[in-house]
């Protein structure tokens, strides 16, 4: 057993300490002899088999083996190390022979350079980084030219006379509110009523009643800037509810200053009803004149999957007349639904109101849903869509003529 000992202890401190010293693993190696020597002389059992036996060899070959993985990945960490050291040097020679080249590359973007497969693709990637880097470069620029030249115009502004000529806009801009809050404050008593039926909330999600109130806003300041404006009603309009949350958003303190009327109630408690007409687009009866003596009611919604009807079911379950406007009497109508925004219809009624002319009114419509106005008489459209459908179907000329004019027929008796 001593001879075992001893030969252990001339194997660890001959062979496996003077490597680990070299690498820095001597304090790791210790630990593990002064065990294995202490096992050895803890063991007293002196008839053990050949098979039993320590086995030196394997045991120097296990410990050489870890020592010499640690020492791998340290040299690979080397290696990485070099390898992008080089490709930095090779970048640097690039540039210096006057290719594109960015100045600035990260260790990812190096790597990625490294692992393009040929010359070529090497080239490309680093043309598209020298571009992407000028892109950056110019769009710094431009953002701090921009900058200095806002600080310019404002330090010019501050020497010249602009001082006096911001103070008379100013003072036009506050004689002009004063104007336009008396007008709106005189059609609060002597104006026509106009109502916005707020009770659509439950039929649109958050974001279409965020688009709502944003029209809204944009028909309450066309109508305050009118030269005769509507008496604006918000009818059905609860409190806490998103309508109330989103006007509060856009006005803030000035919502309680708004020369309107908000009320909880419906407007068949407000108005009389014969006196009230509901205008939708899925109204069966054409709006001919604008009448100043009725009260005209518009649906607060906007709907992005267009639901037909809800606006003309609930006016039907009121009891109240209908109407929608004569857009195909005057407009060549393309495809598409005939719902307008609010703002929108602000501005045709206001024309209405001003003017009585549909041509006029109806320039608000977006050009992107007609072709132009009617300008022929209803025989020349009749005989050009004639010809259109003999183009078209052939023999059936004669089947077409009589259903057109069954449905002409039926148009009339409707106006």
């Amino acid at each position: 057993m001593q001879s075992a000992n001893v030969l252990l202890k001339k194997i660890v401190t001959s062979s496996v300490l003077p490597f680990a010293a070299q690498h820095g693993m001597k304090k790791d190696l210790f630990p593990l002899s002064r065990t294995l020597s202490l096992s050895l002389c803890l063991k007293q059992d002196n008839s053990c088999s050949t098979s039993e036996k320590l086995d030196l060899d394997a045991w120097k070959k296990v410990m050489k083996s870890g020592v010499q993985e640690e020492v791998s990945e340290t040299v690979s960490e080397h290696k990485d190390l070099s390898s992008l050291a080089a490709a930095r040097e090779i970048l640097e020679m690039w540039r210096l022979a006057g290719r594109s080249v960015p100045e600035n590359i990260s260790e990812e973007q190096l790597k990625t350079f490294m692992e393009c497969p040929s010359k070529s693709a090497k080239k490309k990637y680093l043309k598209y980084l020298h571009l992407k880097e000028l892109h950056k470069k110019n769009d710094k620029r431009k953002t701090d030219e921009k900058r200095e030249r806002k600080l310019e115009t404002q330090e010019h502004a501050s020497k010249t006379d602009e001082t006096r000529r911001n103070s008379f806009v100013c003072l036009w801009a506050n004689c002009m509110d004063r104007a336009y809050s008396w007008r709106v404050a005189q059609s609060m008593i002597f104006g026509q009523p106009l109502v916005f039926d707020m009770s659509y909330e439950k039929d649109m999600s958050a974001r279409e009643v965020a688009n709502t109130v944003r029209q809204l806003v944009l028909s309450e300041g066309c109508n305050r800037r009118s030269v005769d404006p509507f008496h604006i009603h918000f009818c059905n309009f609860k409190d806490d509810s998103l309508y109330h949350k989103e006007f509060i958003k856009h006005y803030r303190e000035a919502w309680g200053k708004l020369l309107i009327t908000v009320t909880d109630q419906c407007y068949t408690d407000v108005f009389p009803k014969d006196k009230l007409i509901y205008l939708t687009a899925d109204s069966p009866k054409v709006m001919k004149t604008f009448d100043h003596d009725k009260i005209y009611i518009v649906g607060s919604m906007v709907d992005r999957s267009i639901k037909t009807g809800v606006s003309l079911a609930r006016a039907k379950r009121l009891g109240l007349e209908t109407a929608a406007l004569p857009l195909e009497k005057y407009l060549l109508w393309n495809t598409g639904a005939k719902n307008l925004t609010l703002d929108q219809m602000m501005h045709i009624l206001l024309t209405l109101k001003d003017t009585g002319d549909w041509k006029k009114a109806l320039e608000f419509v977006p050009k992107r849903k007609y072709y132009g106005f009617v300008t022929k008489p209803m025989r020349e459209l009749k005989k050009t869509l004639n010809l259109i459908n003999t183009l078209k179907l052939g023999k059936r000329q004669e089947e077409v003529r009589k259903q057109f004019a069954k449905n002409y027929s039926k148009k009339l008796m409707q106006k």
